[in-house]
């Protein structure tokens, strides 16, 4: 059968399950960054699949998932080197988003999450640094996890920047997501029974809600109050201090560095074909010196300590996923780059601070779908799968 949506690196590549659980009769498709035994990753460039050989072994997440009773159908697309958010993929093509179809479908993460919202799947595996599993969610009209930072082993996994790589997975329904996450993270040492789980206080986050469009952040704020109850008492709060622009270039910075650390060696001695806007990142990453990078390490101390005083135990952060509905296909220039920028200073919240995040679908702009996120503590990601699915439960999935 053609791939119509182009999200396959290879569609009919199966491993049937190991074992009996919770996930049994359910499939996946999974980006082409994970190991699999005898497959050669392609990392979404052509050169890293030229350079490298087949993988000795699963990655620890996959067999976790096997374990559980899914069968894995399907390797996707991945934007060059996990290194974009949009998925546009100048050697393999783009993805097309099932949701609208003239729009991108996001990155890096971009054949996870067509092949889950085309419902070719049940559920998709990614990886997010920057936000490559929840930008694409967003965009396709899907729930999507990003889970505490070390919550999922990152083992078999082709890294970008270790101290912000994890595995994700993204989902037509919050039932399915949360299946995924009891599959794949400890359980919870606190079960938090009780009927809010534990969050006891809702907060919006400020300056987040301000970098999103007028019309993104109306409709968005309609689909919140269909559900009454949960912010009564909700209040609104600056996330940041310094700045959300503060914050990113903290991101922007520690990331850049230990991708350099990471791939620069490849990069200089396989002199890589990359595509526009991936070559002048890592161009840009190579030029970080030690020193900027142990200076963003304490600023990036000082975020982590203060979400975790926002946050606590019990507090849940509200926050736009997307500042916008996805930018239309091959756009380029200023106002992408106005996109990426603000698209960053949301994504990097949880980022920075290692924090559990959820998004989920939250209705539509010009038929393009926008996504809501809510952030917990670290270490709180069951209950927080679990707060979204009793939220959002009864709604019809996003097919």
């Amino acid at each position: 059968m053609a791939d119509r949506w182009n999200a396959y690196v290879k569609e009919d590549f199966i491993m049937e399950p190991l074992g009996t659980g919770r996930l049994q009769g359910f499939s996946f498709a999974v980006k082409d960054v994970f190991g699999l035994t005898g497959w050669t990753n392609t990392a979404g460039n052509p050169d890293w699949y030229r350079t490298h050989g087949p993988s000795a072994g699963n990655a620890a997440s996959i067999d976790l998932l096997l374990r559980q009773g899914a069968t894995l159908h399907g390797i996707t697309h991945t934007d060059e080197l996990m290194f974009s958010l949009n998925g546009e993929n100048h050697h393999y093509g783009t993805p097309v988003n099932p949701r609208a179809h003239d729009r991108v479908p996001g990155g890096s993460s971009s054949g996870s999450a067509v092949a889950a919202a085309a419902g070719g799947v049940d559920f998709a595996i990614g990886t997010d640094t920057g936000g490559s599993v929840r930008i694409p969610s967003a965009y396709c009209g899907l729930y999507g996890m990003r889970p505490t930072h070390g919550a999922v082993s990152m083992d078999g996994v082709i890294p970008l920047s270790a101290s912000f790589d994890t595995v994700g997975w993204m989902t037509r329904s919050s039932r399915m997501l949360l299946d995924v996450g009891e599959a794949l993270l400890p359980a919870p040492a606190d079960n938090r029974e009780d009927e809010d789980f534990g969050f006891r206080r809702v907060m919006f986050g400020k300056d987040a809600w301000e970098l999103t469009d007028a019309r993104c952040r109306q409709a968005m704020e309609s689909w919140l109050s269909g559900f009454g109850t949960p912010w009564e008492n909700a209040e609104s709060r600056i996330i940041a201090p310094a700045g959300l622009q503060a914050w990113f270039q903290t991101f922007r910075t520690i990331q850049g560095f230990e991708i350099w650390q990471q791939h620069g060696e490849w990069i200089t001695a396989a002199q890589p074909h990359f595509g526009p806007g991936i070559a002048e990142r890592f161009a840009w990453s190579s030029t970080l010196s030690r020193s900027d990078f142990e200076a963003q390490l304490v600023n990036r101390a000082l975020v982590q300590d203060t979400m975790e005083a926002l946050l606590g135990e019990d507090g849940l952060l509200v926050v736009p996923t997307i500042p916008c509905g996805a930018p239309m296909k091959g756009m380029n220039g200023d106002v992408l780059e106005d996109i990426r920028m603000r698209t960053m200073q949301l994504s990097c919240i949880a980022g920075l601070s290692g924090c559990p995040q959820v998004t989920v679908p939250a209705g539509e702009v010009d038929g393009v779908p926008i996504g809501i996120s809510f952030i917990a503590g670290k270490g709180l990601d069951v209950p927080l799968l679990r707060w979204v699915h009793r939220l959002t439960g009864t709604l019809q999935p996003t097919v």
